[in-house]
């Protein structure tokens, strides 16, 4: 049997077995290579060389499985739209943790490869359409620098799939630092098995933070390390315009990384209740209720951890709420600085808030594009007068050049650094998976290419840093399962 190259060691397979159930990917009739990640198997160590396109079609569908993979269906819980339900991977299945020539561990997971025991009535499958947004919305993540899950291949099954219509069925191939979620954590704590509970932060701590080994208290040092990494994580998608769209809590890695690209898009307008989801009827997952939604999944992360707390369950709870209350100081501050580094405010001055929360409400106030509006300051480069014409926007404009001019070099190379020319516009996402449905994957790889390079003038691919015509119709996205 050839593995490819993939150099397995699974060890969540060998946690309790409440963790996951055994079980191998549903074959599926004709499977169909449609796009491959040739950098990231590189990265890999994977060597797929002498592979056929139908051989990676078997494999990237679970038709054949690789040495060494011993595939499991995780069990986790979730709090979807603020109700609690026992969930699991209904239509994924973990292959293995490879090992990478960096001796880094990461999760080989198939997306869309048929019914588990956590399924719930579903058919265990995927859409085409969904599969090839999450394999493009997650490189351009990375390419954006934003820690985020990556995507290796999509593979046609040869199956149509009922959802309102017939669909072209498809998995995906999903790489990932782990998939342990918050709502991991809650489905143990939710059997009341504190045996499991002990193990699973050990195996959180050992995987992802060895650093905390030796803590006092490995579940509180758990904790404040992941908070630190989902406040940094959120403010990086506050950095780049992205709006998740279902921040449930079997969405939020502990890993630190972006995970699930169901509803997912990217704000034109600056306008803090940008909502996209066809779900989102209340704006639960607004661009700006982000940083909101991320502490109350990390209450509900705290709520898990309880036993592991203190001894003693009042005590408990006071320690849980000391750690949920530095929640909001930590993300203000990684806010601070994140939007500083888009004005290019190098040093520290008494005024800094003020100039982010005016030029904030100017660009709202102007339905200006987000991630234009940066780059002009960058380049004077803004085809929108609304703006430009602003007397508050021209006063603004003079205080903050004033603001740099000592450090003007290197607030303005700052700046390039940290606002992308390019993001994934979503009429563009939606032009290219419209046409890769069709079979057509030009306008897809194009678009992919762009991405690679976000920060980058690319003057020959102005047309892509535009935002979409105006329109009286509401873009809307959609999970996908």
């Amino acid at each position: 049997m050839n593995n490819f190259g993939f150099n397995f060691d699974n060890t969540y397979a060998k946690l309790p077995e409440i963790m996951a159930t055994k079980i191998s990917p549903v074959p599926v009739k004709q499977p169909e290579l449609v796009i491959i990640n040739t950098h990231l198997a590189e990265e890999l160590g994977l060597n797929f060389s002498n592979t056929s396109p139908q051989d990676l079609a078997n494999l990237f569908s679970g038709n054949i499985l690789p040495e060494g993979s011993e595939p499991i269906a995780q069990a986790y819980c979730g709090h979807q739209f603020g109700h609690f339900v026992m969930l699991g991977d209904g239509r994924a299945h973990l292959l293995g943790e490879h090992i990478n020539p960096k001796n880094t561990k990461v999760d080989i997971q198939f997306k869309g490869s048929g019914r588990t025991p956590y399924s719930r009535m579903g058919d265990g499958r995927a859409a085409l359409g969904p599969m090839l947004r999450e394999y493009l919305i997650s490189e351009a993540m990375h390419h954006l620098g934003i820690p985020t899950t990556r995507s290796l291949a999509v593979v046609k099954t040869g199956e149509m799939i009922r959802r309102e219509t017939k669909l072209k069925g498809a998995i995906l191939t999903r790489v990932a630092a782990s998939h342990l979620r918050v709502g991991t954590f809650q489905y143990v704590a939710a059997k009341q098995d504190l045996n499991a509970l002990k193990q699973l932060v050990d195996y959180a701590v050992a995987r992802h933070y060895p650093e905390l080994l030796n803590s006092q208290n490995k579940a509180v040092a758990l904790f404040k390390t992941v908070m630190k990494r989902q406040a940094k994580l959120v403010t990086e998608w506050l950095r780049v315009g992205f709006v998740h769209g279902v921040m449930n809590t079997d969405n939020v890695s502990i890993s630190g990384e972006t995970i699930d690209y169901g509803p997912c898009a990217f704000m034109d307008q600056y306008d803090p209740k940008t909502v996209f989801s066809s779900i989102d009827h209340y704006g639960r997952y607004a661009f700006g209720s982000q940083s909101i939604i991320t502490k109350w999944n990390l209450a509900r992360f705290a709520e898990s951890l309880l036993p592991l707390l203190a001894e003693d369950e009042k005590k408990a709870v006071g320690v849980a709420e000391d750690l949920i209350r530095s929640y909001d100081e930590t993300f203000e501050n990684h806010f601070h600085e994140m939007m500083k580094k888009k004005l290019g405010l190098i040093s520290n001055e008494e005024n800094d808030k003020a100039i982010i929360s005016e030029l904030l409400n100017l660009m709202y106030n102007n339905q200006s594009d987000y991630t234009n509006t940066f780059r002009y300051l960058i380049n004077n480069k803004l085809p929108q007068n609304k703006l430009l014409n602003d007397t508050g926007f021209i006063t603004w404009e003079q205080k903050w050049k004033n603001r740099i001019k000592q450090n003007q070099e290197e607030a303005l190379n700052l700046m390039i650094e940290n606002n992308p020319a390019f993001i994934p516009r979503n009429h563009l996402v939606e032009e290219a998976l419209k046409d890769a449905d069709n079979g057509n994957l030009e306008k897809f790889e194009l678009l992919l290419n762009v991405l690679k390079k976000p920060y980058n003038e690319q003057p020959e691919y102005q047309n892509y840093s535009q935002p979409a015509p105006v329109t009286d119709k509401v873009y809307k996205t959609f999970c996908g399962t």
